[in-house]
């Protein structure tokens, strides 16, 4: 029993590859390879549940009859919008030969394929709903979907004015529109398109400026996760797409163990096959506001978001 404690210990290190401030890093280079978190609002949780009030009903004023009039009351609520954070991790082997013949820092090699696989994750389950965990709030293009905010792709005169009008159905539900998403490559396809005023919609990227349609933000997914079938924009009040961050990533070396698949089979000894492997996790929490505004009372038919494609109706 003794052994095996002892052995246990060797095996799986609980000393962090990564140093802090790499770790901190990491948090700040996941925007770049994630348009939510780009776009979303990002909220730190202390906890693994924390919850956000929505506005839910919205107080009404009246008129008083005459000087003596009776004034009436009225009301506002709130309800709660729950974030509960989820396990995101990876596990990258690496051959023990690679590591003694690397001219390079392995970790300066491994970091960008953590971030970008992290925030690949992200997108897939926030946008498209892809293996998104069951505890987390609607993905935004079936909230899109389900209150009708959809224009299909050629349905006005240019791309332009089926974008303004995919912005309009948004601001019907009383949202405004602060940024879009959109398929890789789609801002050359607004390269030189002009309002009817001559104004250029699409503004690339210019030094330290980032791209803009229509002066939003306008982030291209390119990382893999963008489902073409499903839209090509999609437009929204990020505001209330709301990302909570369990700021405890952590980082372990492993020299001992196997990997195995969700059958138990084994897919690497680490011991046998001469390899390390590297585990990252984190912990990420994802909610949709849909707060009731003025202009749409019905839940069931708003959104503050809305989408755009080819293969929409």
């Amino acid at each position: 029993m003794t052994t095996y404690t002892d052995a246990l210990a060797r095996d799986a290190s609980n000393d962090p590859l990564v140093p802090t401030p790499v770790s901190a890093e990491i948090i700040q280079e996941m925007p770049a390879n994630s348009a939510v978190l780009s776009l979303a609002r990002r909220v730190p949780m202390s906890a693994k549940t924390s919850r956000q009030p929505v506005l839910s009903v919205l107080p009404t004023a009246y008129f008083v009859n005459g000087d003596t009039g009776l004034k009436q009351t009225s009301r506002a609520d709130w309800e709660n919008v729950n974030l509960v954070a989820e396990e995101l991790a990876v596990i990258v082997p690496i051959p023990e030969a690679y590591l003694d013949d690397a001219q390079v820092p392995i970790w300066n090699e491994v970091r960008p394929l953590v971030t970008e696989a992290i925030g690949a994750k992200i997108d897939a389950a926030t946008l498209f709903g892809l293996d998104k965990p069951a505890t987390w709030g609607i993905d935004v293009v079936t909230s899109a979907s389900n209150a009708g905010n959809i224009v299909a792709e050629g349905s006005n005169d240019d791309l332009a004015a089926d974008i303004a009008e995919l912005a309009g159905l948004i601001a019907d539900d009383g949202f405004t529109v602060n940024g879009f998403a959109a398929a890789p490559g789609f801002s050359w396809r607004l390269i030189g398109m002009r309002t009817a005023q001559g104004v250029p919609i699409y503004a690339p990227p210019a030094g330290s400026q980032p791209s803009g349609l229509f002066g939003r933000a306008f982030p291209e997914v390119e990382n893999g996760t963008w489902d073409p079938d499903l839209a090509t924009v999609i437009a929204g009040d990020w505001r209330k797409a709301i990302i909570g961050i369990r700021q405890d990533i952590t980082f372990k070396i492993f020299t001992e163990g196997v990997i195995s698949d969700d059958s138990g089979n084994i897919v690497l000894n680490l011991m046998q096959q001469d390899s390390v492997a590297l585990r990252a996790v984190m912990r990420v929490a994802w909610a949709l506001a849909n707060p009731i505004t003025r202009l749409n009372t019905d839940a069931a038919t708003r959104s503050p978001f809305g989408i755009m494609g080819s293969l929409v109706s």
